[in-house]
């Protein structure tokens, strides 16, 4: 097997509720990513994005793992991890400074946005992301960029992310269970957007929503910056336990059901069209029409659509977001799904792939995949800054935990 360069290795790990993805890229020369390994296992362990049974989930991270390390031909040391969940909260923060010298450092940056994270949260919640959304230099707003600009009081807007304590601990013990250490954890959809978005949606004005199986996670971006970030807990699960319930079969044939013949659209739907349902116990299967099956569907998606545009509408930016809704997730592959979008939402819809990198077609165009490959291009602008917060925990607790595994092992 060869040995590939580990320095240009990176690895994202998408820990969802329906399955855990992890993608191994390689950095080109000319900064682009090459998908040179993927490995999925179903999740086990995990419920609404949140870790409920933490062998079952280490056991799932490792399978999946493996089968990217046999795949890539390489060992995987650390990886960046996605974190989501309804414990997910978010606000916008200002900060204000004085520059030191007259020109803008990098220590007048990092002061101004240390007095923007200076806000209360509750004590079981931690900072995941402190986004800078702009800079105001002596009341000039609009600065992306203020390094090296003059200037006397710098100002700061950024959006802050927080997570509750245990959710994040909870995923970090999982994957260094596994061996591995965590390089940073990265909310689920801001992992999406660097995957599904381009530059100029971002400045126009754009909701991407990352429909999962258990939760259905929603940012928005309005002159380059992230604005807003919320989660439902309603997402494909549901749909799959509507489908068990109503046409009284086992759940792993309802998510099957789902995958292969369901329509979020009725009138999509062709009426002279059948499918077999297998049912519960020993009973002979049946058939039914697939309309009958998108009469199931479609109330839950809609729901789901109805909740995320009075969230959009409550967030205040309904009207800024002139580039439409990026629909992406395993959940949003749907036949008639988009058409529903537009409807709700009265206005363009899309279906977001990952963009922007190369290597396997069956990741780069599945948007199942959006968040593991977003991972990876985080990984690539964030490689050379570990988070404090996590760095603090990672140095001395696993060089004790090696030690301790290796006593465990020897006597």
């Amino acid at each position: 097997m060869s040995r590939r360069n580990d320095k240009n290795l990176l690895v994202g790990l998408d820990i969802g509720t329906s399955k855990i993805a992890a993608l191994v890229g390689e950095l080109k020369d000319d900064d682009q990513i090459e998908i040179i390994g993927f490995g999925t296992h179903p999740s086990r362990g995990l419920k609404k994005g949140v870790v409920v049974d933490i062998e079952s989930t280490v056991q799932s991270i490792q399978r999946a793992v493996e089968e990217a390390e046999l795949m890539a031909g390489c060992e995987i040391h650390s990886v960046h991890a996605g974190i989501a969940g309804s414990h997910v909260r978010s606000l916008n923060s200002h900060g204000i400074t004085a520059i030191k010298e007259v020109e803008v450092s990098q220590a007048d940056v990092d002061r101004v946005i240390d007095a923007a994270r200076a806000v209360a949260i509750p004590a079981d919640q931690k900072i995941l992301h402190i986004l800078p959304q702009e800079f105001i230099i002596d009341e000039q707003e609009g600065i992306r960029e203020p390094i090296g600009m003059c200037g006397v009081r710098l100002e700061a807007r950024v959006h802050m992310v927080t997570g509750a304590v245990s959710a994040a601990q909870n995923i970090i013990k999982c994957i260094r269970r596994c061996g591995l250490e965590v390089d940073d954890l990265v909310l689920a959809q801001l992992s999406s957007s660097y995957s599904v978005l381009g530059e100029d949606e971002k400045e126009l004005g754009v909701c991407v929503v990352d429909i999962g199986g258990g939760t259905t996670d929603l940012a928005v971006f309005t002159d380059g910056a992230i604005r807003h970030t919320a989660v439902i807990p309603i997402a494909g699960d549901q749909v799959t336990n509507d489908i068990a319930v109503a046409l009284r079969t086992p759940t792993q044939h309802a998510e099957q059901i789902k995958v292969r013949h369901a329509c979020a659209l009725t009138q999509l739907a062709a009426n002279g069209d059948t499918i077999e349902v297998p049912s519960i116990g020993d009973r002979p299967p049946r058939r039914l029409s697939r309309q009958t099956l998108a009469e199931v569907v479609e109330p839950r998606y809609e729901e789901l659509l109805t909740l995320l545009h009075n969230e959009l509408r409550r967030s205040g930016f309904e009207d800024l977001v002139a580039g439409g809704v990026v629909l992406t997730g395993g959940s949003a592959k749907m036949q008639g799904l988009i058409e529903l979008a537009e409807e709700v939402f009265h206005m363009p819809v899309r279906l977001g792939v990952p963009n922007y990198v190369i290597g396997m077609e069956e990741v780069v165009n599945n948007p199942i995949h959006s968040t593991g490959v977003g991972l990876l291009m985080y990984a690539r602008q964030h490689r050379f800054a570990r988070r404090p917060e996590l760095a603090e925990n990672l140095g001395l607790k696993a060089a004790l935990a090696r030690m301790r595994s290796w006593f465990q092992g020897n006597f």
